[in-house]
């Protein structure tokens, strides 16, 4: 019998059969022939930073975590082990004088867990993290290990940068990197009305923009990130510890679990995390800006909608918000990226805004989930394949134009079904 397995949030279990630490990607393509040959289901773990079931199985679950080593680097073009975590990833290119084009917000999860779940960055030049990726390799339903790169196999890379687990198991990754940059990161209260009003041009501004509004306030705190050849100047230490550790974990927990506990002090505590939004100017390695450490936990939901609809759906979420009677205790969260070509990145074909929604773990959370995504469904909207949402394959093959695309790779590498759990034949459909 496995060990119980639980995501970081904690709202995601399982107890899988057996649970395995493979070394190798011929250690990965044995355990799946075997698996398969008994008619076994097989899933991959990485830092069980999914807020859906995209991981849990009650068949073999694999853990990468001793897959972890840098394999090459070829100019900017580095080959990793998927089971790498960003936070070593970055700290590893850095020391090579190289860096991750663009990056999300935490930097705990797998490579691979990253990219098979599009997640995202912001800055509307810039994809999501999978399509950096120019080569990788794949262990097949079968325990076929493939191989695929901009030469060699490139459709089957283009599709398989963004897998959810449903092609294969990735064990390997080319990523396309940048020489290593400083970000400027200037962070501002500004009034919400003014960044809805010029949408368009505030996300534009700059390399990358994004900003966090509480429900119910008339500011937001803006972060622009810019590129630079300036000199690091970073946060001094005991202001980084104060913002980041003390205001953003330790009192940022603190209050949400007070306007949990005592649900007539939430309209309180929401203007108290507003209020204690700080404004910053430094400069620093660009992964130390991009990435914050999150202790605080919580349940997400994130969608893609197109660009310019994101005025008119922060209007309805903001108006739904107020009309529910357990205030939020986490902001809205609003980014932007650029499209990309990958049959189920949540970007293909379209440049997409993004809008996070949160709650503390514990808190109501369903009628504010599901009010919001009842808003997305109208703007066509594409959730975030790593975060809460109520889609299945009905309701989400009219959303992607290459659907079919995906689903004739899948039944070509995993014909029998190895890699299927409930998340894939609930949001894919079962073969």
């Amino acid at each position: 019998m496995g060990v119980p397995t639980k995501n970081w949030a904690g709202n995601q279990r399982c107890v899988p059969t057996q649970v395995h630490q493979p070394r190798f990607t011929d250690d990965v393509a044995a355990i799946v022939k075997t698996a398969a040959a008994a008619g076994e289901r097989v899933k991959v773990i990485g830092g069980a930073h999914s807020f859906t079931d995209t991981a849990m199985t009650d068949g073999h679950l694999l853990s990468l975590d001793l897959m972890n080593q840098i394999l090459s680097v070829n100019g900017t073009d580095v080959t990793v082990q998927a089971g790498i975590r960003l936070r070593d990833l970055n700290d590893q290119l850095f020391e090579r004088g190289l860096a991750m084009p663009n990056l999300g917000d935490i930097n705990v999860q797998s490579i691979a867990g990253a990219t098979s779940t599009a997640t995202h960055g912001t800055g509307l030049a810039y994809g999501n993290l999978a399509t950096t990726i120019v080569g990788l390799e794949i262990v097949t339903g079968d325990g076929t290990i493939l191989r695929a790169d901009e030469q060699h196999e490139p459709e089957l890379l283009r599709v398989a940068r963004v897998g959810l687990g449903a092609l294969g198991i990735v064990t390997e990754v080319t990523l396309r990197c940048v020489p290593a940059f400083n970000l400027r990161a200037v962070e501002t209260i500004e009034p919400l009305a003014d960044v809805i009003a010029d949408f368009g041009g505030v996300m534009r501004s700059t390399d990358h923009v994004e900003f966090y509004w509480m429900p119910g306030a008339r500011r937001c705190q803006v972060k622009r990130n810019t590129r630079t050849d300036d000199p690091a100047r970073p946060q001094p230490k005991l202001a980084y510890v104060r913002d980041k550790w003390i205001g953003e974990n330790l009192a940022f927990g603190a209050v949400c679990r007070v306007g949990r506990r005592f649900p007539s002090l939430a309209p309180k505590v929401a203007k108290l995390i507003t209020s204690g939004a700080a404004e910053r100017d430094l400069v620093d390695r660009s992964d130390r800006i991009f990435c914050s450490p999150r202790h605080v936990h919580f349940l997400e939901m994130e969608y893609g909608v197109p660009f310019d609809a994101i005025p008119d759906a922060i209007g309805r979420i903001g108006r739904l918000v107020a009309s529910l009677p357990f205030p939020p205790l986490f902001p809205i969260e609003v980014r932007a990226s650029a499209a990309d070509d990958i049959p189920l990145s949540t970007a293909n074909g379209r440049e997409s805004g993004w809008i996070a929604v949160h709650q503390y773990v514990g808190a109501p959370y369903e009628a504010k989930f599901q009010g919001v995504e009842q808003i997305m469904n109208d703007y066509n909207a594409r959730p975030h394949w790593g975060k809460m949402h109520y889609q299945s394959s009905l309701t989400l093959a009219h959303r992607y134009p290459e659907w079919d695309t995906f689903a004739a790779w899948r039944a070509k590498l995993d014909p029998a079904g190895t890699f299927r759990n409930a998340y894939v034949d609930r949001v894919l459909g079962q073969p």
